[in-house]
């Protein structure tokens, strides 16, 4: 899948596959899983988060997130870089497969990354990223 939005381009008509075209990149959901910790951010705020996700990839993130309704931005008549991004509903909606992924990771993978974080209830599950 390019990270293009004019060049969209669906592996499958299965759903499944169809929302991993979107979201199943290292980074996409790691954009959402902030804006739900956080409410707003701006490009450099996206920047400090301690998983140091390129500049030119962000970009790529941020401009493929929003061209797919995930995630908008503040002023939509200001520069996308000088800017701040929220959450739509869509990307809203994203919320229980974050927790969930966060719970699955908890289960099956703490005993490979004996660093993890545990979420200490759901309320906080975006918010681990920051404890590390």
């Amino acid at each position: 899948m390019s990270t293009d939005p004019e060049m969209l381009d669906w592996r499958s008509v299965c759903p499944i596959s169809s929302g991993l075209d979107i979201l199943g990149d290292k980074w996409s959901l790691l954009i959402v899983r902030d804006l739900h910790s956080h409410g707003t951010l701006t490009y450099s705020e996206f920047l400090e988060a301690p998983e140091h996700i390129a500049t030119n990839i962000l970009a790529a993130r941020l401009r493929l997130l929003t061209f797919v309704g995930v995630i908008e931005r503040t002023d939509p008549r200001a520069a996308a870089r000088n800017n701040a991004y929220r959450l739509t509903t869509s990307g809203k909606a994203l919320r229980p497969v974050l927790e969930e992924l966060g719970k699955w990771s908890e289960a099956y993978l703490k005993t490979l990354n004996t660093d993890m974080v545990h979420i200490v209830n759901q309320a906080s599950v975006t918010q681990t990223h920051h404890q590390a």
